[in-house]
């Protein structure tokens, strides 16, 4: 009997054993190709020995050293690599162990950033639905998925929620692309001025969104106008890219591809690429220097915060990202993953929608392609597909609830930086046949 709590208690996963490239492979010595690199982690596979060797090295150097005592070289080295690449502006790095520890972090800097200016009746958040930023309680709640908040809604602090920048479903007939965007991005000033424009903190997006709505990026000019309002009204711009950074969208900081700037950005996941937990959030020069002039103590902290030996992973995680190209790779094979899933998911009755950026990309289920009709949710059509798709011995990632936190299905893929044509080529064939299998079990 195993003393593990898993996930889901009814259904015992298999073990692990190891992992080669594209691969893991279980206790029976079973292949399964990492097509959502569990969920948009393992950017670099699963066997890189550069970044194997230098966690070793780190170890046996300097384990761990406390943040309220000391910095470290390795935490040190990654914050520059970090500040160097970053979005003009963005100069201080705060080290975390994961995503939803950024955004927590990001959250408690907006507030007390207009705090230490005086400005102490700023506390509002606002959102947007179907987003996700995160499990920890204060990341649930700025997150807009329905279905993660239920049953915990008593526990968070209110936040407001906004339309997402969605064009398959909400932009209009006959309304042009940029005429969406600036549609919804309204909605946020809007929002802004019914709250009160002097009592708003921040407002929290992720620029492609990722596990709630499966890979769905802005149309143009929709953060731009973003930016826009929030700097015309005070309100700070945290932009989370948790699952869509580090290269995986084909830009080193998916805001690059919009053109902006944020005041606040969180990272994980690509970062450690699976070798070690880690995450960062960066801040603006603005605003470090706001706290350093005022109380100069950031009112927050975690034990492991600018872990040595996660620092040193990151940073060779990084490294290998930008001296070799793999963010190129990533937009060059992300071109080929999705013309290969047009050549075989474009006509496809039930495929609606397939969208993306990179190695990021989202098919969205539908059970009427003309309508845009989803599947009715008691037939848990995501799951289905998860299913199928690992016992073909192919990891993928569906979720359920992509419309509304209850309505929709869709697939999220975001494979390896280091995946081959052929591997691609077996991607979607795999996870075609799941597709396929999972719709006629319905009947």
């Amino acid at each position: 009997m195993s003393h593990i709590f898993p996930r889901h208690t009814r259904k015992p996963p298999p073990v692990a054993v190891r992992g080669s490239g594209c691969y893991l492979y279980d206790a029976d010595g079973k292949a399964y190709l990492d097509g959502s690199g569990g969920a948009a982690v393992s950017c670099l596979g699963h066997d890189d020995r550069d970044i194997i060797e230098a966690v070793q090295k780190q170890s046996a150097e300097l384990a761990f050293a406390h943040t309220g005592f000391f910095t470290s070289e390795p935490a040190e080295k990654l914050a520059d690599l970090l500040a160097e690449h970053a979005p003009g502006g963005l100069e201080r790095v705060y080290l975390v162990s994961g995503g939803s520890e950024a955004t927590e972090a990001a959250i408690k800097l907006a507030r007390q950033y207009h705090v230490e200016k005086g400005d102490t009746g700023r506390r509002h958040i606002i959102a947007r639905r179907q987003s996700y930023h995160g499990n920890t309680l204060g990341a649930l709640a700025a997150g807009g998925n329905a279905w993660r908040r239920e049953q915990f809604a008593p526990l968070l602090f209110d936040v407001s929620h906004i339309a997402p920048c969605y064009e398959y479903i909400l932009r209009q007939e006959g309304e042009t692309a940029e005429a969406y965007g600036l549609r919804a991005a309204q909605e946020l000033e809007d929002e802004i001025l019914r709250l009160g424009p002097d009592s708003v903190i921040a407002f929290m997006a992720e620029p492609v969104v990722g596990a709630t709505m499966g890979a769905v990026p802005a149309v143009a000019g929709y953060f731009k106008r973003i930016r826009e309002i929030c700097d015309q009204y005070g309100v700070l711009l945290i932009l989370d890219e948790v699952m869509c950074g580090m290269g995986r969208t084909g830009h080193l900081f998916a805001c690059d591809a919009e053109g902006i700037v944020p005041d606040i950005l969180c990272i994980a996941k690509g970062l450690g690429a699976g070798y070690q937990p880690i995450g960062a959030m960066l801040c603006s020069a603005e605003i470090y220097a706001t706290i350093e002039a005022g109380s100069g103590f950031f009112q927050h902290g975690h034990t492991y915060l600018g872990h040595p030996v996660a620092a040193a992973a990151g940073h060779a995680v990084l490294s290998k990202l930008l001296d070799q190209d793999f963010v190129g790779r990533a937009a060059a094979k992300g071109q080929v993953l999705q013309e290969r899933l047009n050549e075989r998911f474009g006509q496809h009755p039930h495929i609606g929608d397939i969208r993306g950026r990179g190695l990021f990309v989202g098919l969205e289920l539908v059970e009427d392609r003309e309508a845009k009709a989803p599947f009715a949710p008691h037939h848990g059509l995501a799951a289905r597909i998860k299913a199928e798709a690992f016992d073909a011995g192919l990891i993928c990632y569906p979720m359920s609830g992509t419309r509304d936190g209850r309505n929709g299905d869709h697939i999220l893929l975001a494979p390896p930086f280091i995946i081959g044509d052929d591997q691609i080529d077996e991607l979607t064939h795999k996870l075609s046949g799941a597709v396929d299998r999972a719709i006629g079990s319905l009947a």
